[in-house]
């Protein structure tokens, strides 16, 4: 890490946000050792991809060779912003009208960083109002050992109540809470009223005592 602050990444790229680069170069450049020059690569494909699946750029080519070109580089894709700034749009954007197998292998992968992958492309599924593989998932990684995949999944459980269904994510909790990790546990509870929030922890307080 160099010490350049994504903000100003986002300034440096506004030229290059509309330009006609080619994938092979983004490609060799996401082998970059320095951090920066891989977050500057992936916003770079996070906004391509985004814009190939609005409906007046719509490019389903460009977002498959985007998806596949990420899913051979996650080698590079090593740190939670890489993949928080980067996944929703190009594995989420691309499986969402698609079979999603492919999050269920990444979600048993011995990488921290592909089974976080897999957690945050179903932000892009939450936004679209659907949260079934946001609770599939999470209920894979309750024996998880890495706290960045309990912090991941308790976000998305927190995004699915907060943006789809308070209730579905309660009947996750009344079935999982005991099991899950404190962190998943707590970031899941953010946006739910005190005394239920209450209520859980001393649930998983009980469990550890």
């Amino acid at each position: 890490m160099i010490g350049v602050k994504l903000s100003t990444i986002r300034t440096l790229l506004k030229p290059y946000q509309r330009a006609s680069l080619a994938l092979p170069d983004f490609e060799k450049a996401l082998a970059s050792p320095v951090h920066e020059h891989r977050l500057a690569i992936l916003a770079l494909l996070a906004d391509r991809a985004a814009r190939a699946q609005k409906p007046r750029t719509a490019d389903p080519a460009e977002l498959a060779a985007i998806y596949e070109l990420y899913l051979r580089n996650t080698a590079f894709i090593n740190n939670w912003d890489l993949i928080d700034g980067s996944a929703p749009q190009i594995v989420g954007g691309y499986l969402f009208d698609k079979p999603r197998d492919i999050l269920y292998e990444l979600i048993e992968s011995p990488s921290l960083w592909e089974r976080r992958i897999a957690l945050l492309a179903t932000l892009w599924f939450i936004a679209a109002g659907q949260s079934a593989d946001t609770y599939a998932l999470s209920a894979r990684v309750l024996n998880d050992k890495e706290d960045l995949i309990h912090k991941a999944s308790g976000w998305m459980l927190r995004e699915a109540g907060k943006r789809i269904s308070e209730d579905e994510l309660l009947a996750f909790l009344n079935q999982h809470t005991p099991a899950m990790p404190r962190t998943m546990l707590r970031y899941a509870l953010e946006r739910l009223p005190p005394d239920v929030r209450k209520q859980y922890l001393s649930i998983k307080r009980s469990v550890r005592d």
